[in-house]
């Protein structure tokens, strides 16, 4: 055997050694940045890679249920249908609840309006508001901004802000709360909503049926826009494996940090 042909077979070897097993996740733009750091927090554990897709709630339940992810990460609870469609494909879902987290309200700070009720943001987004002067902001239109239908915050939002009810033609669509905080930084007559993870600088916080959403409503469940955030695995984990170790780490003191400086809430506290 030629030097040249050892050569490239220790290197095969190598690399086989050195990343031995490939862990795909996707799933929520929410969940994301708290996954992506739990990534950060473990890869060096393993010899694991990680692949993260940040493309909406729905669509990770959709790669699990297809077998395209071992990790679907989501902002809401897998739907009876979901559920359905996974048994029928030999899948068995196991939700892993990882933190709890608030559907936020954000204007653009040079509004005046800091709180709303739910039928007023039912009427705003609807279309029935249109100038916040009809609120006792400025005269200036409103420009309703939602999340995607495939998200796991828009589902949240449709159900429990405005009773699902028919949003109005005049309401624009983004594909992530990065996206969301962009628009309504830069527009003085919008309103959207995010994860209380991607409140920051930029935006102003509205209050919903009167409760200030912060750590403390969402811990205690008085805000009524709370939720628990998940990931979902194709049956239970193996014990002992990365993977069972990765979706088990929010109840290490290290994960919940993570949890923490991501702006979320953990279940418990060390």
């Amino acid at each position: 055997m030629t030097k040249l042909v050892m050569t490239i077979c220790l290197f095969s070897v190598l690399t086989s050694f050195v990343v031995s097993q490939e862990i795909c996740i996707e799933g929520s733009t929410t969940v994301g940045p708290i996954v992506e750091a739990f990534v950060e927090a473990t890869k060096s554990d393993s010899n694991v890679r990680f692949t993260v897709k940040k493309t909406g709630s729905g669509d990770g339940v959709a790669a699990l249920i297809d077998g395209r992810c071992d990790i679907a990460a989501t902002s809401r609870f897998m739907k009876k249908e979901e559920y359905a469609k996974a048994i029928a494909a030999g899948r068995i879902p196991i939700p892993f609840t990882i933190c709890m987290d608030g559907v936020c309200f954000i204007v653009h700070p040079s509004n005046t309006v800091r709180s709303l009720n739910k039928q007023q943001v039912t009427d705003i987004y609807t279309g029935k508001i249109k100038s916040w002067q009809m609120l006792g902001g400025p005269n200036i239109p409103v420009v309703a901004i939602s999340r995607d239908t495939s998200s796991g915050t828009y589902e949240v939002f449709h159900e429990l802000a405005v009773g699902k009810a028919k949003l109005g033609n005049s309401v624009e669509y983004t594909n992530s709360n990065p996206q969301m905080f962009t628009r309504i930084s830069t527009t003085p007559g919008a309103i959207g909503y995010v994860g209380i993870g991607f409140l920051q600088e930029g935006v102003a916080t509205v209050q919903f049926e009167n409760i200030v959403p912060n750590k403390e409503s969402v811990a205690n469940g008085t805000y009524p826009l709370s939720r628990p955030l998940y990931l979902f695995t194709d049956g239970y984990p193996k014990m002992g494996s990365v993977l069972m170790k990765f979706c088990n780490f929010y109840l290490t003191e290290e994960g919940q940090d993570v949890i923490t400086a991501k702006g979320f809430v953990p279940f418990t506290k060390y």
